[in-house]
């Protein structure tokens, strides 16, 4: 089969042998797959696959059913998403079928390749880490991005006001139109957002460059979770804030964890998030599309921070 990996810093095709198909998986022929800033990181070889995993890259993809293995419940022919911790970008991918949704209601599979691994992310690190309740005012670093577009969505169905860093006007009035309160362009700087303050729940992929802001600006028990380090690694915190604001900075990352823990994350999504597409509550931003020949454009178009939502490449016909 034909397959996208990284070489020399750029996403080039490969032909592979295909992967089997074992007790518990599915196979999956890819229609779709959705582009992360892992995908890149991976390109470029500073983000190597966990141990086991694919070095094909793709954490996310959506397709038909073509085989299924012994104890699945999935039938041939079924049309899905699924959360990969690689090999998405591939004609086939064999997945665990926990890790398996059905395409929701009035989604294309172009559109469901770009949900499952920003509705995991945004899922897992506002509403079980951050441990978000309604009413709870949070803010999201990078809110055009995939990531953040989906936390937006998710903040207004659950009822929780929410505010944006973002890149341009332009992105924030986007951002806005979501759902998000308000928010300011970060080449401002980010002390317009103490106007909104104190936040419950910062989700934050940027890193060093934002970290005493964001200790400003949270609240009494204010949570913290740290999803990225765009802005660099390293940062001086007056952690004498951190004990009298009680606050909890929790790191996270998703493609390393457990097959279990991905499991039922993914239960949570099916019964809590995707019953919102069919309202009409939540929708897939899938508002750039590539051919996968047109791979090394799609990463640079991701890479320029240009991007309102997700980018998707297009493996085969729907």
């Amino acid at each position: 089969m034909k397959a996208l990996q990284g070489s020399e810093g750029r996403p080039g095709l490969i032909e592979c042998q295909a992967p089997s198909c074992g007790a518990g998986q599915v196979r999956i022929r890819v229609v779709a797959a959705g582009v992360n800033r892992a995908d890149l990181l991976q390109a470029a070889g500073l983000y190597p696959p966990p141990p086991g995993v694919s070095d094909i890259l793709g954490l996310e993809c959506a397709g038909v059913i073509t085989e299924v293995g012994a104890g699945s419940t999935w039938q041939v022919g079924d049309r899905v998403c699924a959360l990969l911790a690689g090999g998405g970008m591939a004609e086939e991918v064999c997945v665990d079928a926990r890790h398996v949704l059905p395409v929701p209601e009035g989604l294309s599979l172009l559109e469901a390749a770009a949900i499952p691994e920003v509705y995991a992310t945004a899922w897992l690190n506002v509403f079980q880490l951050g441990q978000l309740q309604p009413g709870e005012k949070v803010l999201l670093h990078a809110g055009a991005s995939g990531v953040g577009s989906a936390a937006i969505q998710l903040c207004k169905a659950y009822k929780s006001p929410c505010w944006v860093s973002v890149g341009s006007a332009e992105r924030l009035a986007y951002c806005q139109e979501l759902g998000a309160e308000g928010g300011v362009i970060r080449g401002a700087g980010l002390e317009g957002l103490e106007a909104f303050a104190p936040f419950d729940v910062i989700l934050d992929p940027v890193g060093a460059s934002y970290a005493a802001q964001n200790l400003k600006m949270l609240g009494l028990d204010g949570r913290w979770i740290n999803i990225g380090l765009m802005g660099g690694r390293r940062a001086e915190l007056d952690l004498a804030q951190l004990l009298s604001k009680r606050i909890q900075l929790i790191g996270s990352t998703l493609r390393s964890r457990s097959d279990a823990f991905k499991a039922e994350l993914m239960a949570q999504l099916a019964a809590k998030v995707w019953p919102l597409f069919a309202t009409g509550q939540l929708q897939a931003q899938a508002d750039e599309v590539f051919a996968w020949t047109e791979a090394e454009a799609a990463f640079a178009r991701l890479a320029s921070n240009q991007v309102n939502g997700k980018v998707v490449l297009q493996i085969a016909a729907q």
